[in-house]
């Protein structure tokens, strides 16, 4: 028996509007175009603020990938939202830095690569490039 396909979560990221709008929209052009089925919502962090029955939904059913921003920022949402992501369950893709053909290549891709932080995170444990992308978002575009 073979493991079902991950569940895909995109989010838009329409409040804050951190992440590029030409990656956002290639990767949820791609994901139309793929035919595979996945959820959109407009706001992960809008969500998690109203603490959104969704996101638990989401972190209960199984696998997910989840094209957004920053892995830690993710998992943090979910846990501020009383719904914890399975670490091993979880694969986040950052639109943030990443372009919008390598989210949607990994997020299309039927392997799961759990990514998300284990134990608390902080700023001073992230990457450099995640970092840098934080200091200065611009970078992160090019």
């Amino acid at each position: 028996m073979t493991d079902p396909q991950p569940r895909i979560l995109y989010c838009h990221c329409q409040y804050a509007q951190v992440v590029p709008k030409e990656v956002k929209d290639g990767v949820l052009r791609k994901l139309c175009d793929s035919g595979v089925a996945f959820e959109a919502v407009a706001d992960l962090c809008e969500m998690s603020a109203r603490r959104d029955p969704a996101l638990q939904r989401l972190a209960a059913e199984g696998t997910v990938k989840i094209a957004a921003c920053f892995p830690r920022a993710v998992k943090w949402l979910f846990h501020q939202a009383g719904a914890p992501l399975p670490i091993t369950a979880a694969e986040v893709l950052n639109m943030r830095v990443q372009s919008a053909d390598e989210v949607a290549a990994a997020i299309l891709s039927p392997e799961l690569s759990p990514n998300l932080p284990v134990g608390k995170v902080t700023a001073k444990d992230a990457p450099l490039a995640e970092e840098s992308a934080i200091r200065n978002p611009q970078s992160a575009i090019s």
